[in-house]
């Protein structure tokens, strides 16, 4: 604290070690026996004999003596290097000290060009692949260097928090970030960052996918988070399910007013008059479609699996696919589809083990363009044998069969809504036309008729369960069975399955038959409503006047 304190200081030694401390130790691990060892007292020492005799390093050009020797890591890429992070914060200087050896420790030289003033270095670790890339855990977050050193970048997205330690599982590529208060930090696939800064600055580009798991996540109760398990017990986050794709954009995809926005902007900060577009202009902005980004994945084959739709504004990002094919459901274009606790959001059938390819993309005042790629990368089965099937491709067969119908039979069901929302429509508009006599509204109340009988085959017969009896298996029920209960398994599908869906194809068929018949009564009914003159009805063409 700046002065030297009475021996009657409360326990002013009572603390302090009387011994110097060997903090940081590490061996080559492509030179057995080349040991490192930094010490508490501001000591580096160097064995190359597995610690038969030791060279002794006292000082460090622009680093104060005596300071924290605190991580010592031998490079994994050349025996010569080394790297060392000293820290005085004790003297109350906090600023960051990264070192680096390239004589294995005859004499080390700073590397902290772009690191803040203040900010004691904590950890450093080396890249397991590119020799270039660094990672340094500091004071205040978490910094990278692709130079080797020569400067440092900080990643943004983690609290600002101490880093004491860092450590690689190398066969996922994940960065494992220890922190002091705010626990562990896993940063999956680092990978992206083994590309240079000047590749990223010319044109967007899709980083090669890792490999991933096929498996299929558990659904805690009451789905998401911790389900119905009570605030009182602590989870974290799972990374991403599914392949997850990395992409970075040098400048944000603009739309046409945003672009105009910017003009503006920089003509109002140099204190220039912004000109007002013209009406065509205005118009056009009014009409375009938002731009896009979309990954496209496809199987060995070159068939489209899925179109996954990302981030358009500059920078890195990451967009993960949940390996299923698009779901059959009908289409909702609300921007938060209402979901209750317990049912899941619609998903289509799993994908297979395999070779794979995904391709970045945008689409911009309509008009389509490639920007990178394609990327080839595997899916691998995290688990065989057992429940899961050998033949994956003869599951996928079937769950395919199945969405297909299930796409059918739900479009069958929402048509049969809407008809009838027709119907009463139409019954309603007749009795509100002077021209109109009985005979139509009567044809359509037997039109309606029929659609309800035909809401039994789809629906099932609301008239007895609604009392608590037993009904038979509906068309929409059955195929609903079906793909709730075996599209999250990869199992081989029980011959009960098969059975179902052979029931419901010809269900279906009988259906929409008498759906299609239906239509065509319903679209004559409008049109002759139409000539009595009846207000307007959805799913009606106002007729041309003569």
């Amino acid at each position: 604290m700046g002065r030297v304190w009475s021996v009657d200081a409360i326990a002013k030694n009572a603390s302090t070690s009387i011994y110097g401390a060997m903090v940081a130790l590490d061996e080559s691990p492509l030179q057995e026996g080349l040991l490192y060892v930094g010490t508490d007292d501001g000591l580096i020492r160097v064995s190359a004999n597995a610690g038969e005799s030791w060279t002794r390093i006292e000082s460090f050009s622009a680093v104060p003596d005596m300071s924290l020797v605190e991580d010592l890591i031998a490079s994994s890429h050349d025996a010569q290097v080394a790297y060392a992070v000293i820290d005085n914060h004790k003297r109350g200087d906090h600023k960051p000290y990264v070192l680096k050896s390239s004589n294995q420790g005859a004499s080390w030289g700073l590397i902290n060009k772009g690191l803040p003033e203040r900010g004691s270095a904590h950890a450093i670790v080396e890249d397991p692949v590119d020799p270039k890339l660094l990672y340094l855990g500091t004071e205040f977050g978490l910094f990278f260097s692709q130079d080797g050193g020569r400067s440092w970048h900080e990643f943004s997205d983690l609290p600002t928090i101490a880093v004491r330690d860092l450590e690689f599982q190398k066969r996922e590529d994940d960065l494992i970030i220890g922190t002091f208060g705010l626990g562990i930090y896993i940063l999956d696939d680092v990978s992206p960052l083994r590309s240079s800064a000047e590749d990223l600055s010319k044109a967007a580009t899709l980083f090669a996918p890792r490999d991933s798991w096929i498996y299929l996540p558990d659904n805690r109760r009451g789905w998401g988070g911790k389900g119905d398990y009570g605030v009182d017990r602590y989870v974290a986050e799972n990374p991403p399910y599914g392949a997850v794709f990395s992409y970075y954009l040098p400048e944000e995809i603009l739309s046409l007013k945003k672009q105009r926005q910017k003009a503006e902007k920089e003509l109002a900060e140099k204190g220039g008059n912004n000109p007002y577009p013209e009406w065509d202009a205005l118009r056009q902005e009014d009409r375009e479609e938002e731009p896009v980004i979309m990954l496209t994945v496809t199987d060995s084959a070159g068939n489209v699996i899925r179109r996954v739709s990302g981030p358009t504004a500059k920078g890195f990002h990451r967009v993960a696919w949940d390996l299923r094919y698009p779901a059959p459901d009908p289409i909702s274009i609300a921007e938060e589809p209402e979901f209750s606790p317990w049912e899941s959001p619609p998903a289509g059938p799993l994908a297979v083990p395999g070779e794979y390819q995904v391709r970045l993309s945008q689409r911009v005042l309509g008009v389509w363009q490639d920007l990178s790629g394609p990327q080839g990368f595997n899916l691998k089965p995290m688990f065989t044998g057992g429940l899961v099937a050998d033949d994956q491709q003869a599951r996928l067969r079937f769950e395919l069969e199945a969405a297909e119908l299930f796409r059918a039979v739900s479009g069958a069901d929402r048509a049969a809504g809407e008809m009838a929302s027709q119907l009463d429509h139409l019954l309603a508009a007749l009795q509100e036309t002077p021209a109109a006599v009985e005979a139509p509204a009567q044809q359509a109340r037997a039109l309606k008729t029929r659609l309800q009988d035909l809401q039994v085959l789809l629906n099932g017969d609301s008239t007895v369960s609604s009392r608590y009896e037993p009904v038979p298996l509906s068309l929409t029920g059955r195929i609903g069975y079906i793909s709730g209960g075996y599209w999250d398994s990869q199992s081989r599908v029980p011959q009960g399955y098969r059975d179902s869906l052979a029931i419901a194809n010809t269900d279906y068929t009988t259906a929409v038959q008498q759906l299609q018949q239906i239509a065509a009564d319903v679209t004559a009914l409008g049109e002759e409503a139409e000539a009595l003159g009846a207000p307007w009805t959805p799913g009606r063409l106002p007729a041309l006047r003569q």
